[in-house]
């Protein structure tokens, strides 16, 4: 065991000594703005002496993005080299919507609002990459987490000669203190709050919340209610429901309320909504794709009810054998968005399944929100499968005859009598 664990940090040594001969010209980095990638920026200055360009995405986190942009020039960085997009429609409309085409839940509950941002964030460094010459690029993703497989996976799917630098992997600043420590000797601003642990992590879009880390790490104990930052606790929501429309047009909303808006702007429309009635809560330890099980706070109330929305159109313009093949394809596209294959070739090969089924899901669902939960109550579409003549207890005018069951039940029990007889037979 000994010889086997020397044999490794040997390994581990060649690895990261290789690494380090690999000394990029210049490199594209994911940049918040915030403590880490503001240290992984001057890490990379120090480490490599390479030119860094910053990438800043607006995926409706809805923070203030300028200050990216004062931090970055602070940090040496000059304006040319300053990457800051509103990707909002992009993201919603080139991610999101085609999800929830496909009612996508990992592991039965997870709306996967942290996943399906990653794959548009890597298309955009590599691009960047492409356009400014740069031959890396560089994420702030932790060695524990998923977000590393998912940058990384995309990043070189898109392109395959592309170096990905991703510093906590490599550095040795393995603690807040150490942080802290290298901020200070290299002049990084450090808000006062930052200088102790800090209780939880976030991750935010336009989708959803995501709270883990420290405070939220026993599963056994309940989250604070200061983590939850989109709705309002259920208890103390409106004592009056809310009744609410959305139209579909070939599986993705267009309007709510008949009035029309765009993908950003349903899904704003559908967080104030949702945040206001306590909807989109939820308390989940989930396995990630690296082993590891962590328990995470997710708030995604315009999700949330788009997908009850969506699931009520589909009830009335989807055959039901369609339906049944899309719910039982749901697990493995909703597994291959967690585990960050985007662009692989069997996610691409299932959405175009699952665009084939939309054509005619188009029509209005009527939805109740109420106390953190949304119930579909009506729903109509030009394109409904719905035949009330055929399913009435009153008289059906001959829509269906009830005697053509008796020969379906006979041709489906036969098997079943058959192994009846053999069982009764070796009794």
């Amino acid at each position: 065991m000994v010889i086997l664990l020397i044999a490794l940090k040997k390994v581990r040594a060649i690895e990261r000594k290789g690494i380090l001969m690999y000394k990029p010209k210049k490199v594209v980095l994911a940049y918040s703005g915030g403590l880490d990638t503001s240290i992984i920026l001057k890490w990379l200055q120090t480490e490599y002496a390479c030119e860094v360009v910053t990438f800043t995405a607006d995926l409706g986190q809805g923070e203030e993005l300028e200050p990216a942009r004062k931090k970055a020039e602070l940090l040496g960085i000059t304006p040319s080299n300053i990457f800051i997009e509103d990707l909002r429609e992009e993201f919603v409309s080139d991610f999101v919507f085609p999800m929830f085409r496909c009612n996508a839940l990992y592991e039965g509950l997870y709306l996967l609002g942290t996943s399906i941002a990653r794959p548009l964030i890597s298309k955009r460094l590599v691009e960047i990459a492409q356009e400014t010459g740069a031959d890396a690029i560089a994420h702030g993703a932790t060695g524990k987490g998923n977000d590393q497989v998912r940058f990384e996976l995309s990043a070189y799917a898109l392109n395959p000669d592309i170096k990905v630098i991703a510093p906590w992997r490599e550095w040795n600043l393995t603690s807040r203190s150490r942080l802290i420590k290298f901020a200070e000797d290299n002049q990084i601003p450090i808000a006062k709050d930052k200088r102790g642990e800090a209780p939880f992590s976030v991750d935010a879009n336009l989708l959803h919340t995501s709270s883990e880390g420290k405070i939220l790490e026993d599963p056994s104990t309940a989250a604070p209610e200061y983590v939850y930052q989109r709705t309002v606790n259920p208890e103390v929501a409106p004592e009056l429901p809310e009744f609410i429309e959305v139209e579909f047009r070939n599986g993705d909303a267009v309007a709510i309320n008949n009035y029309k808006m765009s993908p950003a702007e349903i899904l704003t429309k559908l967080n104030e909504l949702g945040g206001a009635h306590g909807i989109g809560r939820l308390d989940l330890v989930e396995g990630r794709f690296v082993g590891m099980k962590s328990r995470g706070i997710y708030e995604t109330p315009g999700g949330t009810i788009l997908l009850e929305a969506h699931r009520g159109i589909e009830q009335i313009t989807l055959d039901s054998g369609a339906a049944h093949l899309k719910d039982e394809l749901m697990p493995k596209y909703a597994e291959l968005i967690y585990n960050g294959f985007w662009y692989s070739p069997e996610r691409e090969m299932l959405q175009s399944l699952i665009d084939k089924s939309q054509k005619y899901v188009s029509g209005t669902v009527r939805l109740k929100l109420y106390k953190g939960s949304v119930s579909t109550v009506g729903r109509w579409s030009e394109y409904s499968l719905y035949s009330e003549k055929h399913v009435t207890f009153e008289d059906d005018a001959g829509a269906y005859d009830q005697n053509d069951a008796a020969g379906f039940i006979q041709l489906n029990a036969l098997r079943l009598k058959l192994l009846a007889h053999q069982k009764l037979r070796n009794k």
